[in-house]
């Protein structure tokens, strides 16, 4: 008797039970298994509808050529896993809870618009990734790493990491680095988000950022339930005024090159935040966007080798390497670090151990100090280009902000304007740009300011792009 609404039932020579022609093909030892993949495969993918009705084992033994033993095996796991179902005296039937699927693997890693010219900021150039460097640090590491290594690492990264980092950071960046609290995450927006968690477990609800800042920082703090305060800048960093009024008790910056602003916050203003800080028992936390690429002079040491335990100090290797590889590091107070700690081991258990061993092999041997020096060599030809073809095409544009970093700001003067022609103009032409209005509340909307990224493209391109600008404008 057939069940109700189930399927005719589809002989063997229909073209249904083709992919079972290879799995009966398959060697010896395997073939139990290929026909239990080949029947599961084709019941996911709707190829056997549910409600058909199977072949008995004997007939479907015959016809694939292999023991009626195999055959059952497979029924019967297939039915303990409900994929079939068999009813007593009615034979074997596709069940019905499975439902037809077509997967597809979606790439949904943030890519270029196919723009003509791409000023677009943030990104660094990733043709300089050292290949060779790093290929022989990995085939050094996999040489070297005892078996024991590969086990679950201690959450705040490899110990030989750790003290890496902290020489290479109090090194470089002047900061107070005790290898027991650095801990290896994998890039700032982990180290953020490790934070906004223990600082809402201790009662904290809001924290304040940069107005214009990085996008980035509100979200991350408000996945771990905080809310971003926008806090305005002046010409010397973060407005201590609007800090003090705001009644927040943690705030994020970017002093060393602040984004989107470009300004380096000055001696004052640095002695003035940690005052509040500890006026009000609070914690600054330093995103050292852009630390290690000064090219006017030598950078500006951290902010938390003032206060190591008022300031919590992150950084990764995103722009100096890549971003793909996900790692960085967070330096927290004493008086954070066991529950930061503790939140990481939740979170991941640790990074991946090779990774990690490899970046310390690779800073160890002054492999990633050579890496800087040649980005810095790069990305400075790289702004001064950008610079002068600004000069060239837009006659009285104003390039603000130190000489640093991956981007710059750019005025334009009026006859550019308004902003809404410029953008809808450049935009036409291919040319993909940023305006300053995107990155905060208080930025003024009537000149025509860019974020232009510089990083990514070589002079030649840069030049181009820049003439499409103008082009794109005279048209």
């Amino acid at each position: 008797m057939t069940p109700p609404g189930a399927a005719s039932e589809i002989p063997p020579s229909e073209p249904a039970w083709e992919l079972l022609v290879p799995a009966a093909s398959a060697p010896a030892r395997a073939r139990g298994r290929a026909l239990q993949a080949a029947l599961r495969e084709a019941v996911r993918t709707g190829r056997l509808a549910p409600g058909t009705r199977l072949p008995s084992s004997r007939e479907l033994a015959a016809d694939l050529g292999v023991s009626r033993g195999l055959v059952t095996e497979a029924y019967e796991q297939l039915t303990a896993e409900g994929y079939l179902r068999s009813d007593r005296g009615a034979g074997t039937w596709v069940g019905g809870a499975v439902r037809a699927a077509h997967p597809r693997a979606r790439d949904l890693a943030p890519r270029p618009a196919g723009a003509r010219a791409d000023f677009l900021p943030g990104t660094p150039d990733l043709s300089l990734f050292p290949r060779a460097a790093w290929a022989a640090a990995q085939r050094g590491v996999l040489a070297e790493l005892p078996q024991q290594a590969l086990g679950y690492p201690d959450p705040r990264g490899l110990p030989r990491l750790r003290t890496a980092l902290a020489e290479l950071l109090a090194r470089r960046r002047g900061v107070v680095a005790d290898p027991e609290r650095v801990i290896v995450v994998s890039g700032v927006a982990q180290a953020t988000t490790l934070l906004g968690f223990v600082l809402h477990a201790r009662g904290v609800r809001a924290i304040g950022v940069e107005d214009p800042g990085s996008p980035e920082h509100g979200a991350l703090y408000a996945s771990a339930g905080l809310d971003a305060v926008a806090l305005p800048l002046d010409g010397e960093g973060l407005a201590t005024g609007p800090l003090k009024e705001s009644g927040v008790r943690a705030v994020v910056t970017t002093p060393a090159h602040q984004f989107p602003s470009g300004i380096a916050y000055s001696a004052r203003r640095r002695t003035e935040l940690l005052d509040w800080a500890r006026s009000v028992d609070g914690l600054v936390v330093e995103d050292d966007y852009d630390g290690d690429f000064r090219y006017d002079r030598a950078p500006v040491g951290a902010l938390q080798g003032l206060d190591p335990e008022r300031v919590a100090y992150t950084g990764s290797v995103s722009k100096s390497l890549a971003p793909g590889l996900r790692l960085g590091w967070l330096l927290v107070p004493a008086a954070l670090a066991e529950e930061v700690v503790e939140r990481k081991r939740t979170m991941d258990l640790g990074n991946p151990v090779v990774d990690q061993a490899l970046l310390a092999r690779f800073v160890e041997r002054g492999d990633y100090d050579r890496q800087l020096r040649r980005c810095q060599r790069a990305y400075r030809e790289r702004r001064d280009t950008l610079v002068s073809a600004l000069e060239e095409h837009f006659p009285g544009a104003e390039v603000s902000g130190i000489a640093a970093g991956l981007h710059v700001i750019a005025a334009l003067p009026g006859r550019y304007g308004p902003p809404e022609y410029f953008l809808e103009r450049t935009a036409a032409a291919g040319v993909a740009v940023r305006p300053l209005t995107d990155y905060g509340r208080t930025v003024e909307r009537a000149d025509v300011r860019l974020v232009l990224g510089y990083a990514h493209q070589s002079p030649a391109r840069i030049r181009d792009g820049v003439r499409l600008m103008a082009q794109a404008l005279r048209a």
